[in-house]
């Protein structure tokens, strides 16, 4: 007979691995290349030593001269905390009794459980490698009823819960746990659950639900010209700014190149990684084809297919901004972690727990880490691309 006790060994012992695979390989092809590690982390905090330059002790001289003075390696620490991802599911005690004279359908009613856990932490930790650490989703253009007009909507899915914050962060108590139940992408209004929205404006911030300036720290704040990354303040620290090129307009092999040839040249980095969003993916294709240039292919980690260019791969992700392309060294990047993927447990041990009052058990996924780039000025960026 199937029971609580029999699911929570099977999410334990079985489902764990698996799950935990799926998140760090198959849920974004940018992610599995990246290396995962829990070197550097110091109770909360990831301190991580970074070299940047070339050790000044080398020099010409005479054959009786003084030798060269001695002038080691440049190092600065980099310093961030520890991001709490969590993804919980939620399995109610009708469905588990349902099942429990039956082993397969019990087994069923897990994979689906896991699957749809996978599926949405799949798409808000692909969303996370992209984002600034804000947890802005979007902002709102207008506010009608229960339902808001955004500027994209390309960071939203329906049955995503999230909080509508003022322009400056805070709360607005009317907008707080509303889950999407609607998207019309076209005219990008989204319908959320529950009544009228009362206190929002143009502005005003949608994040994941409890996530503001909480997430990883993405491409989105590895890539700026200004402020500090890691604590380290960029106007003192030139070599913490990428590459970045706006404007770009018709992408072609030569912009391309430009990019690769100048981190080669000013920072000995070499592009092993380009990650784009899809019009530009189309346009660089058209670019290719106008020359009837073949486009090659390769395979990826996880099983992703993508074009190549000089034999770098190319891919397009749905969370990437439009009209940007990256061009990265993924050597420079590293997931540093507490640990990988654990469930969290109760002091007695068990995953699944009642929800107090509500006849339903939750279990929730947990990973503790943070993306650190230790060579920022070895990564690119073009934007302002021209789409197809």
């Amino acid at each position: 007979m199937v029971t609580m006790t029999s699911a929570d060994s099977a999410l334990k012992s079985f489902y764990l691995g698996v799950v935990a695979e799926q998140l760090n390989t198959a849920a974004n092809p940018l992610l599995a290349k990246i290396k995962q590690s829990t070197a550097d982390v110091w109770g909360k905090e990831i301190r991580r030593l970074a070299q940047y330059g070339v050790n000044g002790g080398v020099g010409a001289g005479t054959e009786e001269g003084a030798l060269p003075s001695a002038a080691g390696n440049n190092y600065e620490q980099f310093v961030t905390t520890l991001k709490n991802l969590y993804g919980t599911l939620e399995i109610s005690d009708k469905a588990v009794r349902a099942s429990e004279n039956n082993a397969g359908a019990f087994v069923n009613l897990l994979n689906a459980e896991m699957d749809g856990l996978i599926k949405s932490s799949s798409f808000n930790f692909g969303r996370m490698l992209f984002g600034d650490g804000s947890g802005v989703l979007c902002k709102v253009a207008s506010s009608t009823g229960n339902s808001i007009t955004v500027d994209s909507v390309k960071n939203l899915i329906e049955g995503m819960t999230v909080d509508v914050l003022s322009s400056d962060g805070a709360e607005i108590a009317d907008a707080k746990g509303r889950r999407i139940t609607s998207i019309d992408r076209d005219t990008k209004i989204v319908t959320l659950s529950g009544g009228t929205l009362t206190g929002v404006e143009e502005g005003d911030l949608v994040c994941v639900q409890g996530s503001y300036n909480l997430e990883l720290t993405g491409l989105g704040a590895i890539f700026k010209s200004t402020g500090s990354l890691y604590g380290l303040d960029r106007s003192t620290h030139k070599w913490m700014i990428p590459y970045m090129q706006t404007s770009v307009g018709a992408i072609d092999e030569i912009k391309i190149q430009k990019a690769i040839d100048y981190l080669e040249e000013t920072a000995g980095s070499r592009v092993d990684f380009i990650v784009c969003s899809w019009g530009v993916k189309r346009a660089f294709q058209k670019a290719l084809s106008q020359y009837k240039q073949i486009t090659e292919t390769t395979e990826l980690a996880g099983g992703y297919k993508a074009i190549t260019y000089n034999g770098i791969p190319i891919v397009a992700d749905r969370f990437c901004p439009d009209g940007t392309m990256y061009l990265l060294n993924t050597s420079d990047f590293c997931l540093h972690q507490l640990c990988d993927w654990k469930w969290l447990e109760g002091d007695d041990g068990k995953v699944l727990k009642q929800v107090a009052g509500k006849p339903l058990y939750t279990a929730t996924l947990v990973k503790y880490a943070d993306l650190i780039c230790t060579r920022p000025c070895g990564q690119a960026m073009l934007s302002g691309i021209t789409e197809a």
